[in-house]
């Protein structure tokens, strides 16, 4: 054997022992978990769902069976929280009347998935305290519960935009809130043809449906009326102007749709982002918006990149000699 033959024998044997050296080498740094610091977009928010009676009109399907507006919400959220990115983290609130309440704090989604799933269950219309929905100060209310956690999490107010009482377009309540200063969206939920509003009882049980005769069909200020709170400051009271029309329907107030001009007044005087929920894949674009996403510094893990080139290092020292073999026969 000449001197040629007998280095290639040794650097094969010796490509077998680096190859079985690093493999081992590489499985046990894959136990110590060594890992890079890496800027990743996360999100943070509190989602607030309307919980009021017209969100149970039943004018949504999911897997071809109709549902109530708010069931249609709830299963699209129920999804959309797979597709936020661990060391995100979201909480629950509901709306009703004029005021938004706080259920749960935003916490991480990945760890707490199953916490987070079965609390959006329990949200129903039965937590609503009022028959009202004045949907300009449930927002209002909401931005103040957002501005008051301490991570500042975007705001996602989740409403079909039916004000009850009705609003005249002249006595609109006036916020001190500052455009911008929370981002988010309101998510409209409802079709844009009215449907009849399921009457219930405190229990849930349907009692059939609200008749125009028991339902306010004009606003407070039309029949000599104040404002719901006392010393209240009115959008006319400041500016002579008239607002655009706020979808009110009198004489059909007891029928409901989505009132989507409405929304998308709110959303701009907020500077926040108007979305109609149509589909599960279109809220969760919307929940994972760059506009909403937050830089953040998050460990990478580096044991399964480890162990996948132990694997193929081990499997490069059972392949080699199998090409080796084969190049020789075709020769």
């Amino acid at each position: 054997m000449t001197l040629w033959h007998r280095w290639r024998a040794s650097w094969r044997h010796g490509t077998d022992r680096w190859l079985l050296f690093l493999a081992a080498l590489a499985l046990a740094a894959s136990l110590f978990d060594p890992g890079v610091m890496m800027e990743r977009s996360l999100f943070d928010h509190v989602i607030v769902l309307d919980v009021t009676q017209s969100m149970n009109v039943t004018d949504e399907q999911v897997d071809g069976q109709p549902v109530s507006r708010l069931a249609f919400a709830k299963h699209a959220l129920r999804q959309s929280l797979l597709q936020l990115p661990c060391g995100s983290k979201v909480g629950w609130a509901i709306f009703t009347e004029y005021r938004a309440l706080l259920l749960l704090a935003p916490i991480e989604v990945c760890a707490n998935l199953s916490e987070l799933r079965s609390t959006l269950a329990q949200i129903d219309s039965r937590m609503a305290w009022s028959g009202n929905s004045e949907i300009a100060k449930g927002l209002h209310s909401a931005i103040g519960i957002a501005k008051q956690l301490p991570d500042k999490p975007s705001l996602v107010f989740v409403t079909d935009g039916q004000e009850a009482p009705p609003l005249h377009p002249n006595y609109r309540p006036a916020f001190d809130d500052k455009p911008g200063e929370v981002a988010g969206l309101i998510v409209g939920v409802g079709d844009l043809l009215p449907s009849p509003i399921p009457k219930t009882d405190p229990e849930g049980q349907p009692l059939g449906f609200w008749r125009a005769d028991e339902v306010m069909q004009s606003d407070l200020r039309s029949q000599g009326r104040g404002a719901s709170v006392r010393g209240e400051t009115l959008v006319d009271e400041q500016a002579g102007s008239a607002a655009p029309m706020l979808g009110a329907t009198p004489g059909f107030e007891h029928l409901s749709a989505l009132r989507e001009g409405y929304l998308r007044l709110l959303a701009g005087e907020q500077g926040m982002v108007f979305v109609r929920l149509r589909s599960r894949q279109g809220l969760e674009a919307a929940l994972t918006s760059p506009a909403l996403a937050r830089p953040a510094p998050v460990r990478t893990g580096g044991r399964f990149v480890l162990a996948g080139l132990a694997f193929c290092l081990l499997l490069a020292r059972y392949v080699a000699p199998w090409v080796r073999k084969t190049r020789v026969l075709k020769k």
